[in-house]
Formats: C-alpha cells, sequence, structure tokens
C-alpha cells in the first residue's frame, strides 16, 4: 500500500509508491568504458595541479609517484577566487567565487572503488578528508565544506578512477540551514536533539537498521527519498566531522563501517553508481546542543523527473524496512 511519509528534521514529505518497486537485481545498471588516458593513474601526477597533501613513502618528493592518497586543486575548479568580494547588482545580490575545490584522489589503483579497497586505505581515505578540512577551516571566509563522492557516470563522475571532492564555500547551503532550522526547531520544542532521538528509535526498532557498531549507526532514514538510501551517524552526539582528527580509533572504525556498507551494496544491487555526502556543521554557527554530522549515501538506480523537480516531493519505489532487510542479508566482518 502507498503511503506519504515526513522527514521529522527537513519536513519534507516523500512518496513510498511501493506497487512501482523492483528487486535488488532489477535496478543494476553497467556503464561502457571509454576512458584511455586517466590524469589521476600512479605515474601520471604532472597531469594534475600541485598537491596540497599526499600520504606516501618517506624520501618521496611531491608531485611523483610514490603515494597512497593524494589531494590536489581541481584543474577546473568551481570556485578558486583569490578575494571575497560582496556587492549588489540591481535587487539581486552577488560575489566573487571565493573557495576551494580540491579532488582526493583515494587510492593509485585505477580499476577499484570503495567495495573493492581494505579497511586499512579506506581509513587513510577518511584521514585525507579529516585532515584538509580542518586545514581549510582556518580560512575565515569558509562558512562550509561539503565532501562527497560520485561513482559512475550516472552519478556525475567524469573519471573512473576513485576520487573524492571537496568544495568549501563562503556561504551556508539551504540543504543544510533547512537541516539546522529543523534540528533547532525539535531541540526547542522537545529540548532533545533530533538526531538523538532517531539513533534510539531505529535502534529499538530495528527494522531500518543495517548493522551497527560501538560507535556508529548505520541505518535506511524513515523517509528514504531513494531506493536504498542509507546513512552513517555517530551514535555519539557531534556536529563537526573534523573532531575525528582527535581519535585515530573512531576513524579505524568509521573505515570498517565504510568497509561493510559498501561491500553490501555491491552484492545486493550489482555495485551500483552513487552519491556519498557528508553533513557536517557550518563553521561559527552554534550548533552543538542539537546537530549531528552524518554522511548520506546514495544508490543512483532510478532518476528524477518532472514531478520531483515540480513539487520537491520524492517517489521512492523501495520501503525502507524492504531496503534495510536486503541489505542486512549480506552480513559482512568489520
Amino acid at each position: 500500500m502507498n503511503e506519504l511519509r515526513k522527514d521529522p528534521i527537513t519536513k519534507r514529505w516523500v512518496i513510498l509508491a511501493l506497487d512501482r518497486g523492483k528487486r535488488p537485481n532489477d535496478y543494476s545498471y553497467k556503464e561502457e568504458e571509454k576512458e584511455t588516458y586517466c590524469p589521476f593513474d600512479y605515474g601520471n601526477e604532472e597531469s594534475t595541479p600541485q598537491e596540497v597533501l599526499a600520504f606516501r613513502n618517506e624520501g618521496t618528493k611531491p608531485d611523483s609517484s610514490g603515494w597512497w592518497v593524494r589531494v590536489v586543486p581541481n584543474k577546473f575548479p568551481a570556485l578558486n577566487g583569490k578575494e571575497l568580494n560582496k556587492e549588489p547588482h540591481g535587487m539581486y545580490d552577488k560575489m566573487t567565487g571565493y573557495g576551494y575545490h580540491e579532488v582526493i584522489v583515494e587510492t593509485p589503483e585505477h580499476n577499484t572503488n570503495f567495495s573493492e579497497m581494505s579497511k586499512k586505505q579506506l581509513k587513510e581515505v577518511i584521514w585525507a578528508y579529516v585532515k584538509r578540512f580542518n586545514e581549510i577551516k582556518k580560512d575565515k571566509n569558509i562558512k562550509y565544506i561539503q565532501i562527497f563522492k560520485n561513482k559512475g557516470k550516472r552519478a556525475g563522475a567524469s573519471l573512473k578512477h576513485p576520487h573524492s571532492q571537496l568544495i568549501a564555500t563562503p556561504i551556508i547551503p539551504m540543504t543544510i540551514l533547512d537541516e539546522i532550522e529543523g534540528a533547532k526547531d525539535y531541540y526547542n520544542f522537545r529540548d532533545r536533539c533530533v538526531f538523538c532521538d532517531i539513533i534510539r528509535q531505529e535502534i529499538d526498532e530495528e527494522e531500518r537498521v543495517v548493522f551497527q557498531t560501538e560507535n556508529f549507526l548505520t541505518y535506511v532514514p524513515y523517509a528514504s527519498r531513494f531506493p536504498y538510501e542509507s546513512s552513517i551517524i555517530p551514535k555519539f552526539h557531534s556536529d563537526n566531522f573534523g573532531e575525528l582528527e582527535k581519535d585515530d580509533e573512531l576513524i579505524t572504525e568509521l573505515a570498517g563501517v565504510f568497509y561493510n556498507l559498501f561491500r553490501r551494496f555491491k552484492r545486493v544491487l550489482k555495485d551500483p553508481p552513487f552519491n556519498v555526502v557528508l553533513h557536517t556543521a557550518p563553521f561559527a554557527e552554534d550548533t552543538n546542543e542539537f546537530y549531528h554530522w552524518h554522511f548520506e549515501i546514495i544508490p543512483r538506480l532510478t532518476n528524477i523527473a518532472g514531478f520531483e523537480w515540480g513539487t520537491g516531493f520524492y517517489i521512492n519505489t523501495v520501503s525502507p524496512e524492504k531496503a534495510a532487510k536486503d541489505l542486512r542479508k549480506e552480513e559482512e566482518e568489520i
């Protein structure tokens, strides 16, 4: 039976059109490979801008071989202005394109992805996220840092080589503002964190939990927008992703969570295209009492069409409970 569900944070409604649903294998999607030269490949370091961070063998020089994770400015950046200037344009507002746009090259191996990487390599990738996050945060003109990964052309990736991206902006994105406003409203009304309440209820009900570790919960949100959409959230209260730098053991555990989830995606959904996005607190915003940083993982199994663009409603053809059950079937050692 179809139904509508409301997200308790953003107050966004979604439609669960379950009679339109498919089996997991019906979503399998294979992309054609036409790439001939890859600037991110080991040995092609001269093809990228100069690295800003690299984990490499001792004694090797920057922008040379010998690395296992490498971060470089995007050659075609969305933002890269040297100065931040704001000015009106009649009734409109504009500013210079100030910000950062970087690429995290996750591994020297071209033909691999998150579902095939070792836990050790995934930990190194997360460390690169954290270190660049905290370094760029020092720039007082930056108000938000978005870390994200597009895997596959359908998810927006222009190169196959495993990589993530980071874009730092001088404004706070509306998506994050909506989350913060909703979480703050909930806190002011109930004097509790909405994310903590979600974690408690999901663990108690179990229906939408994929798996959990001591410090992290992986679950399918109650009002999921997309089939098999999943979230990774810390059970402990933390609004700032950069705080992970203080605890190597937490990063190790989070790497195990990534390892576990993406191997399930590979087996259940045949390694689909996907997007990973980090949501974290903006800078200079006091959100510690009511916000949690978290990762949203969206397999790109369906397309957004006219109804979604016109209304803001998403139509999900797989119930969150079924999605979690399908992913739970594939047990994976962390």
